[in-house]
């Protein structure tokens, strides 16, 4: 019996840890996706996560057009948060809440998708963006029973030791959280054509702009 490795064999099941997530290449989810594929809702996590980046940059590039009066389309290189947009990314595009002509986000979100695959991925990181919130939520509990545990049980140790988890769950959840956002709930949507932009409402009834994506290999 021949026991040769065929050069045409299937991938290995753990070849996906092979994929460089440092720097990110166009085709890492397209691989990810086809070694895993027998993963449900797998297209739809890595999609989500790819859609939530250009959530994030197309709310920096609207921002730096709306704080420094650039034409649309013209970029730079600082980075300047309009508190009064927010986003909510799903597995088939992403709402824009705030007030924006729908012609400057299409514009917008043209020029987010292109700079984010073309090297800023920075602009994948948001700090409004609800992972930070929940690094912090954890980083507090984790601490608090933390401290709950190692700390005498008297009430004025206890308080000390809840004060204490608090700030430092405060100091380290933006660096965490931006880590979080980095490699786990974003990545860069090499894989995303913009299909749409029209106005609509959330499933809670909110007005907003809706962002329809589609995948592509």
């Amino acid at each position: 019996m021949n026991t040769a490795t065929s050069p045409q064999s299937s991938p290995s099941l753990f070849d996906f840890l092979h994929v460089d997530l440092i720097n990110p290449q166009p085709n890492n989810d397209t691989d990810i996706l086809k070694q895993l594929s027998f993963v449900p809702g797998l297209k739809e996590i890595l999609m989500l996560r790819q859609v939530h980046a250009l959530e994030h940059a197309t709310v920096w590039v609207l921002s730096q057009q709306r704080h420094l009066n650039f034409p649309p389309g013209i970029t730079n290189s600082f980075q300047v948060d309009n508190e009064l947009l927010g986003g909510l990314s799903t597995e088939q595009g992403f709402y824009l809440y705030g007030q924006v002509n729908i012609s400057d986000l299409r514009r917008a979100v043209t020029v987010a998708l292109h700079r984010l695959t073309g090297g800023e991925w920075d602009l994948a990181v948001h700090p409004r963006c609800g992972t930070n919130l929940s690094v912090a939520m954890l980083l507090t509990a984790g601490f608090a029973v933390g401290a709950h545990l190692l700390l005498p049980r008297g009430p004025i140790e206890q308080l000390i030791g809840l004060g204490l988890a608090a700030k430092a769950a405060n100091e380290l959840a933006p660096n965490l959280g931006k880590l979080a956002q980095k490699f786990v709930t974003t990545a860069i949507p090499f894989n995303l054509a913009v299909e749409n932009v029209i106005p609509s409402r959330d499933s809670w009834g909110r007005e907003a702009h809706f962002v329809k994506v589609n995948w592509c290999n």
